[in-house]
């Protein structure tokens, strides 16, 4: 009696604690759509995977699909890769991240504004990120964040000629270069945990 007693407690003790393992265990994954983009038609959609306790790693393209927008070039694709540090718990309020980056763009720099010239090339982005996660609903979080850093561009600058074609105004045989330390990520990121 004392024998099936024993291996009846034992069992249910190493159920019990395989139970708790897998849940210990078990990462957390979300999808995210920001909210501050999407009501003047930019896309900014990024998934961020539980790697343990405290640490995250999120993936995020950005596409601004406006060959104009307020009469400027605004078209921006970038994606973004981040690996962020929860000071409580993974997807739980304040977090420091530090990301990298890369984007291709056709776009009007801000000194360029009211002229007819824009610029067309790429970039490489290297920079952290502050933000505040909370739980909003069952499965639902929201993100606040902002991020920026290094910005190395590499551009040919063009000027529109009517009715529809354009020629270079810099003149450099190669690419312009361009780096700047600027804000290059942000929002409030509505997220779903999917497990």
């Amino acid at each position: 009696m004392k024998n099936k007693f024993l291996t009846g407690f034992l069992t249910l003790f190493l159920i019990g604690n395989l139970s708790a393992q897998e849940q210990e265990n078990e990462k957390g994954l979300y999808i995210k759509g920001n909210a501050l983009f999407l009501p003047v038609g930019m896309l900014n959609l990024g998934l961020e995977y539980q790697l343990s306790r405290k640490y995250t790693l999120q993936g995020d393209v950005f596409a601004s699909p406006w060959k104009s927008f307020a009469g400027r070039h605004a078209q921006v694709y970038m994606a973004h890769l981040e690996g962020r540090y929860y000071f409580q718990e993974a997807f739980k309020h304040w977090y420091l991240g530090v990301n990298a980056g890369a984007g291709v763009f056709d776009l009007t720099k801000w000194n360029y504004s009211g002229t007819d010239k824009f610029q067309r090339g790429f970039n490489l982005m290297l920079g952290a990120t502050v933000g505040y996660q909370f739980q909003w609903k069952e499965r639902w979080n929201i993100d606040v964040y902002l991020g920026g850093g290094t910005s190395q561009g590499s551009y040919h600058g063009y000027e529109n000629v009517p009715p529809d074609s354009f020629i270079r105004y810099d003149g450099a045989e190669g690419w312009n270069k361009s780096g700047e330390l600027i804000p290059y990520r942000g929002g409030i990121m509505i997220s779903y945990k999917l497990k």
